[in-house]
C-alpha cells in the first residue's frame, strides 16, 4: 500500500496537469482522493500508538487457506507493528516516502530482493523533496547507495530514488546532484534494448521481462521512470549516451509507449492485460471478489473452504474488476487464462499505480514527437 500511494502521488506531481480531463486542480479530484485514501490509512498506522508503526493486518497463511469474499472473512485479524524494540526500517522508510510524496502532491511540487538501504534512500529522497530540509540531503549522501541496478519495483527502489533526485541536476542545474543523474542514466542504459550495456531481457513480442512472477509490475514501474526522465530531459534540453548510442527524450518515450501498448493489447496474443479494456482480456483472474458471486446474487455466507468451488471453476469470473492489471505473460509471450496461476493472473495495486502517471503522460503528448 505504501508503494502504491507513493507512485500515485508521484504521478500527480509529475503529470497532474494531464490528468482528470479538466483544469487542474479541479480535474485531479479522483486522483487526489485515491492518494488521500492511502495516505490517511498510513498516517493512522503511524500515529495510533506512540513509538509504533502498524505494518500489517491478518495472518497470510490463514488467509491464503481460504477463498472468501471480503464481507465473509472470518480468519484472524492479527495486527503487526514495528518499533525500536522490533525494528523494521525498510517498511518505515517506505511509509515515510508515501506520506512525503502525498505531501509533495498536495503542495504541487514538481539486484532483486527486499533490502533496507533502498527503502531508506527512497524515504529520504521523498522527505527531502517534500521539505527541502538539508538534513535529509546530508543523510542521502551518507547512504552512498552505489548499487548497480536494472530494476525498479516495490522491492527495489534505488532506480526510482535516483531518477527523483536527478531532477535537481537536470531541471534545477544543481551540480551537487550530478552523481544521482549519472546513476539514473546508468539505469536507462541497462534497460534500453538499443544500448550496448543493456542487461534487460525482452520477450519476442517486445515486452520487458524481469521476473517470472508478476512481471508487469516491473514493466509499469520502469515505464514510469522512462517517461519521468524524458520529461526532465525535455525541460533541460538534455541528451546522454550509452556508449556510442545517443539517447533522447524520444528514445525513452518510445520504449515506454511500446510497453504500455503491449499491456493494452498490441502483443502476439492481442490480449489486453488490463481487465475490462478492449474486447479480449483475462476472464479468470486470481481475485476473490471478482471470482466469487456478489452479495447481490448470493447474499448468504460463503465459508472459507466453500469458496474453492468457485476458485476451481472453469467459468469466467462473474464480477469484472475493470482497470486491474494482472501479472502478465511469460518470457515467450504465452498466457494461460487460469485463476490458479497467481503469478500471471493476479492483479495488484502496485502494478496499476505506476501506470497512472505514464498513461497521463502518453495521453497528454499524443501526436507529439517526444
Amino acid at each position: 500500500m505504501a508503494f502504491t500511494t507513493t507512485m500515485l502521488s508521484w504521478g500527480v506531481v509529475e503529470f497532474g496537469g494531464r490528468m482528470g480531463g479538466g483544469a487542474a486542480p479541479a480535474g485531479l479530484a479522483a486522483e487526489r482522493a485515491a492518494v488521500r485514501w492511502g495516505a490517511d490509512y498510513l498516517l493512522r498506522a503511524a500515529t495510533q500508538s506512540p513509538g509504533a508503526l502498524y505494518v500489517g493486518v491478518g495472518d497470510p497463511g490463514a488467509d491464503h487457506r481460504c477463498w472468501e469474499r471480503a464481507e465473509d472473512m472470518d480468519t484472524p485479524r492479527s495486527v503487526y507493528a514495528v518499533s525500536a524494540a522490533a525494528p523494521g526500517s525498510d517498511v518505515a522508510g517506505e511509509t515515510a516516502a508515501a506520506l512525503a510524496a502525498a505531501a509533495a502532491d498536495r503542495g504541487g511540487g514538481a539486484g532483486h530482493g527486499a533490502r533496507r538501504e533502498d527503502e531508506l534512500l527512497w524515504g529520504a529522497a521523498w522527505l527531502y523533496k517534500a521539505t527541502n530540509n538539508a538534513s535529509y540531503l546530508s543523510y542521502l549522501r551518507s547512504l552512498g547507495a552505489n548499487d548497480i541496478t536494472d530494476i525498479f519495483s516495490s522491492d527495489n527502489k534505488f532506480a526510482g530514488a535516483r531518477v527523483l533526485l536527478s531532477r535537481k541536476s537536470l531541471v534545477d542545474k544543481d551540480k551537487s546532484f550530478e552523481p544521482f543523474r549519472y546513476q539514473a542514466e546508468d539505469f536507462m542504459c541497462r534497460v534500453l534494448p538499443s544500448s550496448p550495456f543493456s542487461t534487460t531481457q525482452y520477450t519476442p513480442g517486445g515486452l520487458m521481462f524481469k521476473q517470472s512472477s508478476a512481471n508487469l509490475q516491473y514493466v509499469t514501474s520502469t515505464s514510469f521512470l522512462l517517461t519521468t526522465y524524458a520529461k526532465y530531459m525535455i525541460s533541460s534540453n538534455h541528451t546522454f549516451t550509452c556508449g556510442n548510442t545517443l539517447v533522447t527524450p524520444k528514445t525513452l518515450r518510445a520504449l515506454a509507449k511500446k510497453q504500455v501498448d503491449y499491456i493494452l493489447g498490441e502483443n502476439p496474443l492481442k490480449m489486453s492485460y488490463m481487465v475490462g479494456y478492449g474486447t479480449h482480456f483475462p476472464q479468470r483472474i486470481h481475485h476473490r471478489g471478482s471470482s466469487l458471486p456478489s452479495l447481490a446474487s448470493h447474499p448468504g455466507h460463503i465459508g472459507c473452504q466453500a469458496g474453492f468451488q468457485y476458485f476451481m471453476s472453469s467459468n469466467p469470473n462473474p464480477n469484472i474488476l475493470t482497470g486491474a492489471v494482472i501479472g502478465g505473460p511469460d518470457q515467450n509471450d504465452a498466457f494461460s487464462d487460469d485463476r490458479s496461476n497467481y503469478s500471471r493472473s493476479e492483479p495488484a495495486t502496485y502494478i496499476n499505480a505506476p501506470l497512472v502517471g505514464t498513461l497521463a503522460y502518453l495521453a497528454g503528448s499524443y501526436g507529439s514527437s517526444v
